[in-house]
């Protein structure tokens, strides 16, 4: 089991989540988009949140501004949550805007509250888990959005609450967090996404 666990920090990492979330929006979920459509705003939200972060990390790590996917050091997650918290406003200002997709909008905005919130702990010494951050608030995002659509999406949700519980097992057994970084990442994922439910619930 000790070997199986940092597959999980791997399948959920931070960069994924937004892809995963929007999957579940365009194709698991009763959705009234064509194809094209679907593809387009994919295609735009796996450059955004995963193409261009990647290349930022290697333009960081060959100046060796850091050192490891998984960011450990409090002082290296300065410049690529900054960078993260750009992209997240390109995304909802040109292609994930209100009156395109109103649900995927208010979750990314979801996202940029707290990757603003892991970045200001970070001036107060404090890190957070980006991990239980992003992968919590994907859990309420799908809980959110099985209620605004009437749908049962009960065993998606079963799912996640499962992969929030091994995800943070993943995150203790490889040394990265202690159990109050977990914590605070959880409810910094959490807060935003249920705050913003009144917008779009």
């Amino acid at each position: 089991m000790k070997k199986i666990l940092p597959f999980f920090s791997y399948l959920f990492h931070p960069i994924f989540i937004p892809m995963y979330a929007a999957l579940f929006f365009f194709f698991l979920n009763d959705s009234y988009f064509s194809n094209p459509e679907k593809y387009f705003a994919l295609i735009q939200i796996g450059v955004v949140t995963i193409v261009l972060p990647v290349l930022f990390f290697f333009v960081l790590r060959s100046f060796g501004q850091i050192d490891s996917m998984m960011i450990a050091d409090v002082s290296q997650r300065k410049i690529p949550l900054v960078f993260l918290c750009f992209l997240i406003i390109l995304l909802v200002k040109k292609s994930i805007t209100f009156e395109r997709f109103p649900e995927l909008h208010f979750f990314f905005l979801g996202g940029l509250v707290s990757t603003v919130l892991a970045l200001v702990l970070l001036f107060l010494k404090t890190k957070a888990s980006l991990h239980l951050m992003t992968i919590s608030g994907l859990t309420f995002f799908i809980i959110g959005l099985s209620i605004h659509n009437q749908t049962q999406s009960t065993n998606m949700i079963a799912f996640l609450v499962l992969m929030n519980g091994v995800v943070a097992s993943s995150r203790l057994e490889m040394k990265a967090h202690t159990v109050k970084e977990l914590i605070i990442g959880l409810v910094i994922g959490i807060i935003p996404q249920l705050l913003l439910f009144r917008f779009w619930l």
